[in-house]
């Protein structure tokens, strides 16, 4: 039986200013009430994949495990970094090269890694091939 991914979950020190963060950058929505955990997603209750963002007593201490790779639906990568900066993101890798091709690396307010690729109309049409395993 497949599962669905409903939620990614960030411990962070501060989850109503880190989702926001998160809501601003990708268009959706801060979704809260009386508990301290926030929600961020397109639409509540939303279906599909949305953001879990929990509060923590520690910080963060190592690189990430995981990152997410985000790519506009509009404009271009160079504008989605700059409005990632904007809204408080730091870069900690540029990876764009002299081509148009590459991806920036960035961390979020609270360190948390994630890159910013080129949108789909910057990509052009894809020609790689994919592989269902099992």
């Amino acid at each position: 039986m497949p599962l669905a991914i409903h939620n990614i979950t960030f411990d962070c020190t501060d989850a109503r200013a880190l989702g926001t963060f998160w809501a601003n950058l990708l268009g959706w929505n801060v979704y809260y009430d009386d508990d301290p955990e926030v929600v961020v997603a397109p639409s509540f209750p939303h279906q599909g994949t949305g953001m879990l963002f929990i509060p923590v007593p520690e910080g963060k201490t190592a690189k990430n495990r995981m990152h997410l790779d985000v790519a506009p639906d509009e404009g271009t990568r160079d504008e989605a970094v700059e409005r990632a900066l904007e809204a408080g993101a730091t870069i900690t890798g540029d990876h764009r090269k002299d081509d148009g091709t590459g991806w920036v690396t960035l961390a979020d307010p609270e360190g948390n890694e994630f890159c910013i690729e080129r949108g789909a109309a910057e990509r052009g049409p894809r020609t790689s091939v994919a592989y269902r395993i099992g």
